[in-house]
């Protein structure tokens, strides 16, 4: 649906193979009929081949001339990169934000240990001391450093997408409790509810339609119909691009599709 809005007579076929292309992948047909894990070879129009910085590479195809239009809210509007994991999405926003020009504004949050009836014992503050809870990172909340350009005491931000684009909004801090099963103890952040988005897991980009998609590899997909997610966010095949790294680091044209044939009996 995504590909077939304003597209021009001269690329229907092409349009086409690449749309039956895109099915195949989340059918799990791409390389052979599979139900499970396999291995797919992507095409090489597709990939990201520069073996020097192909993280550079990939950032240049998504956000050429960054510096030059970073003040132009309709520029990130509709790109993105995308990869499986919480950890390379930081790697990457990270690496773009020292790009750009100007006073750094660092927000740090403030973290404690939630209160509870049986109360906490010294013991249990020293082990959970405000270090070990500043270095967590969950997904679904704000990491504790956040580095930005905007005001000390408050964020001023413009909305770029959706129905309210242009209207101007402002952030306050604000108290959140995660619910991850994978930490013991319940704690509070005291932060700003926002995150940098130049990158994002490819579940958070489900639903978006994109002019511009750079799909980070690092690691293969692990869930059902990840790749098919990630590739299906774009508007047409020139808008998208993977850098797919292999076990040492080197990139690869081959990477694993997950589809797990038993979801589609239940749709």
């Amino acid at each position: 649906m995504r590909l077939t809005v304003g597209v021009l007579p001269s690329t229907v076929e092409e349009t086409k193979r690449f749309s039956e292309w895109l099915l195949d992948i989340g059918e799990g047909k791409v390389g052979g009929d599979n139900d499970g894990v396999a291995t797919v070879e992507i095409p090489s129009d597709l990939l990201i081949t520069d073996s020097l910085d192909p993280i550079e590479s990939l950032i240049q195809f998504v956000y050429p001339s960054v510096l030059e239009r970073y003040k132009d809210r309709d520029y990130f509007s509709e790109r993105a990169i995308l990869t499986p994991k919480n950890e390379v999405v930081h790697e990457i926003n990270d690496r773009l934000l020292e790009l750009f020009p100007g006073e750094q504004t660092e927000y740090l949050s403030s973290d404690s240990i939630c209160a509870t009836k049986k109360g906490i014992d010294s013991f249990q503050q020293e082990l959970y001391s405000p270090d070990v809870l500043n270095g967590l990172k969950i997904s679904g909340l704000p990491n504790h450093r956040l580095v930005t350009f905007l005001g000390k005491r408050v964020i001023e931000a413009e909305i770029i997408s959706g129905a309210n684009v242009g209207t101007r909004t402002f952030i306050p801090r604000i108290r959140m409790i995660p619910f991850d099963k994978k930490i013991p103890f319940a704690f509070q952040r005291r932060q700003f509810p926002v995150a940098v988005c130049f990158a994002m897991t490819i579940n958070k980009s489900q639903g978006q339609s994109l002019s511009k998609v750079g799909l980070f590899l690092k690691e293969p997909v692990f869930t059902h119909g990840q790749l098919y997610v990630a590739l299906s966010r774009v508007k047409s095949r020139e808008g998208v691009k993977m850098l797919i790294l292999d076990k040492d680091g080197k990139p690869t044209n081959t990477t694993t599709n997950v589809v797990y044939k038993e979801v589609f009996t239940h749709l």
